[in-house]
């Protein structure tokens, strides 16, 4: 993993055509048990905007200071992209630098809810929250980077970030730094800050990446996948894609080997685990997928759309929507 933000796990997930899943979708969920693209029937036809495109027109106004076409940029990016973390975290960022927690509280609540796992987003959330004298939530979210903290017991790659997150949101619950006016030091903890180039360049190859799959350019989507993985290291988000990127230029070894990858890192990713029972049911290996499929249910007590979706392609004995 790199330093600063491109360590952060950036899970994520369904883009709006790829009905599930993610790259600023795996999610990457991509993934706190993200989705990937999905196959099943009945899904609209693809998204009003481009994410890739509104991303980096987003990350172009946020670096020339205008925050509020930022923000309508990855508004744009979360209309297309529903369920990419990424994306709500985007657009919560932007709202912040903008002088507008109340929504950019919002936006991050959405993004913790798609990712669990992004610790830049906790981060966030807690400083927002802050900023608006919430303190109950904020330390609800303080308690959850303390406890990943604890457990990570400063062995797990994360362990810089865990420590950092914590100490910017205690500096933001601060009496002082409540009361403080915005400026150089209180800036210190927004998210405007906290941006790095080389985690700004996987976010977006991540955003491309699923753009490409959900036009099925397949080759050109490895490519980008290739460059997120440079800078977030290799995510379980980022695996799925590949496995599932493989799978459809028709290498299910290679495939089945990123699934594998996946599942090491995570061995509850609904994502990796779906697409890997779909491999199975395309090599006709059916009680292999039914145990894919017990696995999800067991991780979705109130069921999932991972779930669903693999339940569709064993009752088809295939693709439902082929």
């Amino acid at each position: 993993m790199m330093s600063g933000r491109a360590k952060l796990m950036c899970i994520l997930v369904v883009l709006a055509g790829a009905a599930p899943a993610g790259a600023m979708a795996s999610g990457m969920g991509m993934m706190g048990g993200g989705q990937m693209p999905s196959n099943s029937p009945g899904m609209p036809s693809g998204p009003r905007y481009n994410a890739a495109e509104e991303a980096k027109s987003g990350a172009a106004a946020f670096e020339a200071g205008r925050f509020r076409d930022a923000a309508r940029y990855f508004e744009h990016v979360t209309e297309a992209a529903p369920r990419a973390a990424v994306g709500w975290y985007l657009l919560g960022m932007a709202r912040a630098a903008a002088g507008d927690d109340k929504n950019a509280v919002r936006a991050y609540e959405k993004s913790v809810k798609l990712d669990p796992d992004r610790i830049d987003a906790h981060r966030d959330y807690a400083v927002s929250l802050a900023k608006l004298k919430q303190t109950g939530k904020a330390d609800a979210q303080l308690d959850e980077l303390k406890s990943r903290a604890a457990t990570c017991n400063d062995s797990c790659p994360q362990a810089t970030d865990l420590k950092a997150a914590i100490a910017a949101v205690k500096q933001a619950m601060t009496p002082a730094q409540a009361a403080a006016p915005a400026g150089p030091a209180a800036q210190l903890t927004t998210p405007s800050s906290l941006i790095f180039a080389s985690s700004q360049a996987g976010d977006l190859a991540y955003v491309r990446a699923v753009s490409l799959i959900n036009e099925r350019r397949y080759a050109d989507a490895m490519v980008s996948l290739d460059k997120a993985e440079e800078a977030f290291g290799p995510h379980p988000d980022i695996l799925t894609y590949k496995g599932y990127t493989w799978r459809k230029l028709g290498h299910l070894n290679r495939a089945e080997a990123y699934y594998k990858k996946a599942l090491a890192l995570a061995p509850g990713h609904r994502g990796a685990t779906e697409y890997y029972g779909e491999l199975k049911v395309l090599r006709g290996d059916m009680a292999g997928a039914r145990a894919m499929l017990a696995r999800l249910d067991g991780e979705c007590a109130f069921g999932c759309a991972e779930a669903e979706d693999l339940r569709r392609w064993i009752e088809h004995g295939g693709d439902p929507a082929s």
